[in-house]
């Protein structure tokens, strides 16, 4: 079964892509803001990633949207 035909077409993802980590808060939280940043190639605009459990996995995203 597919999303499209379950849920609806609205909750159909338009792209899917993999990646290496999230951008995830000391409890866990994955930082939704911060991917939509990456996606939009918003680079300059991600804010404050000092919460992050492991910021490294920003740069990670980066080079990855890159390729």
């Amino acid at each position: 079964m597919t999303v499209r035909s379950q849920i609806g077409a609205f909750a159909a993802p338009d792209k899917i892509h993999w990646a290496p980590g999230l951008p995830k808060t000391r409890s866990g939280k994955i930082m939704r803001r911060i991917l939509r940043k990456i996606a939009s190639k918003q680079l300059d605009e991600l804010g404050d990633t000092s919460t992050l459990a492991d910021p490294g996995v920003v740069d990670q995203l980066i080079a990855f949207s890159d390729s």
